[in-house]
């Protein structure tokens, strides 16, 4: 059925606002008696067109495009929107829901031909009692949102979503929602993380189909609510394991040989960027890009087996990088990270280890930032650990902590050869990635993306070169008694 008026989007962005009145039903409506008009009016209530509209909320909301309910002043300025009737909305709503109902939490299945579908714009508008949030689609897309405390999230989980949205996206907030994120959270499933500032509801969520050369939409609209309410919602949510980890695939069990095993792990990934530079730089994607680097150069010794907890742009939790490491039966585990500072000034490689005491503010703000990774994911805060307080674990936690500190050494003198260090190199805090028992583990942040200076040195193939080249070096040197006898006994044999 051709839809009318496919244009009306556009004279929606120009500052008109949208009317439905019952017109009679007459040659205008063509063969289809469902019909009533659609009228729009300028800001100064003069009528500007008529068109036939379809009876069905379903179809007033397409034909308005996802931007209904709102209308910006003449001008395009961006303050604050009016809602439209709430008869209006409702009516689309209904509609809606009615032909695109929604589960919650997400529904997982991927389209028919398995493609991914893509994701190409976003945008947020709204004030402190109503927040819109649209996203722009290639297709129909399966959708569940819950809600998440300590902070207060929404979280929109998509099945089959790839994204190309532009650089600053997610950066800037409006209304309730004070920032926003995305990216893969798990095989087959993308998610979008809504940062807001107070307790708020879901109050519709819906998907709207292209209307000529609009694209699809994916439309959230957000009303403020009580906290008392807000728990509620969250605590009915984890019922049904929202705010879960995504599951960890199956690695292929320890890794055979008389070789020592690294496993190096990029840090953030898929729906957590990490710190993003002053150029809009990811630091997921600069570590992951070093931590390929690495891990060539680290082959080429021929002294190591090698592995990684991710390959690729995917989100994995604070406890399944350490318990990939302990899959892989890792001899030693380097966490790869780029460091973000107030001051802009600040920059430099720094190597953290393992303490319960941190060895100073700076050191303890960082690793509060990194331990809180997994909330930023839109996973529930858990303050639990899994620390054991037996003899013997207690022993070889003891153990692991004097070689995690020599490794940390070896770091800083080789790769303070080759690049510049943060005035204080070494230092340490409570990091929960680096809290296995068994294995000695460090975390690097090769520099501040903060400053500009570092922030192009990340991105620099030369420099990190000689970054790779360093660290390389110091795991050989930190295993040389174990790949020398490993040597001999070839040697022996």
């Amino acid at each position: 059925m051709k839809l009318p008026d496919r244009n009306l989007a556009r004279r929606l962005e120009g500052g008109q606002r949208l009317s439905f009145r019952e017109g009679k039903r007459g040659s205008d409506a063509g063969n289809h008696p469902q019909y009533r008009y659609l009228r729009t009016y300028r800001p100064d209530g003069k009528q500007m067109i008529g068109a036939p509209e379809l009876g069905t909320g379903h179809q007033a909301a397409v034909n308005a495009g996802c931007d209904i309910g709102y209308r910006r002043r003449p001008g395009g300025c961006s303050k604050r929107c009016d809602w439209m009737r709430s008869t209006v909305i409702a009516a689309a709503i209904a509609g809606l829901l009615a032909v695109f109902p929604v589960s919650s939490p997400a529904v997982l299945a991927a389209d028919e031909t398995g493609a991914a579908i893509l994701a190409s714009d976003a945008r947020v508008s709204g004030d402190a009692d109503r927040t819109r949030f649209v996203i722009d689609v290639a297709g129909e897309v399966e959708f569940g949102t819950f809600v998440l405390s300590d902070p207060n999230r929404v979280i929109v989980d998509l099945a089959n979503v790839s994204f190309d949205l532009p650089a600053d996206a997610g950066r800037d907030g409006a209304g309730m929602v004070s920032a926003w994120r995305y990216g893969q959270f798990a095989p087959g499933q993308a998610r979008i993380v809504l940062d807001v500032d107070r307790p708020v509801a879901v109050e519709h969520s819906f998907y709207l189909p292209p209307v000529g050369d609009q694209p699809g939409r994916l439309v959230l609209d957000l009303v403020a609510t009580s906290q008392e309410a807000f728990e509620a919602a969250v605590k009915a949510n984890l019922g049904k394991r929202a705010g879960a980890e995504p599951e960890l695939a199956k690695t292929a069990g320890p890794v055979g040989g008389d070789r020592p095993v690294v496993v190096l792990d990029p840090g953030h990934g898929g729906v957590d960027p990490g710190a993003v530079g002053k150029g809009g730089v990811f630091e997921k994607d600069v570590v992951l890009a070093f931590a390929n680097e690495l891990k060539a150069d680290l082959e080429k010794t021929g002294a190591v087996e090698v592995r990684m907890t991710r390959e690729g742009d995917t989100f994995l939790s604070l406890r399944q990088r350490v318990e990939v490491a302990r899959g892989y039966g890792a001899d030693l585990f380097v966490s790869i990270h780029a460091d973000s500072a107030p001051q802009n000034y600040v920059r430099g490689a720094t190597v953290y280890t393992l303490s319960e005491r941190a060895s100073d503010a700076q050191a303890a703000a960082i690793a509060a930032r990194e331990n809180r990774s997994d909330v930023l994911a839109g996973i529930e805060a858990d303050e639990a650990t899994d620390e054991v307080t037996d003899i013997l674990v207690d022993l070889a936690r003891r153990e692991t902590k004097v070689f995690s500190h020599h490794f940390a050494e070896d770091v800083i003198q080789e790769l303070g050869t080759a690049v510049k260090l943060h005035k204080n190199p070494h230092r340490s805090a409570r990091f929960r990635v680096l809290k296995a028992h068994d294995i000695p583990s460090v975390l690097i942040e090769l520099g501040y993306l903060s400053n500009a200076h570092d922030e192009q040195l990340l991105t620099d193939e030369e420099w990190r070169d000689r970054a790779s080249d360093a660290l390389s070096g110091a795991v050989t040197r930190f295993f040389g008694p174990r790949i020398a006898q490993g040597k001999s006994e070839q040697v022996t044999r």
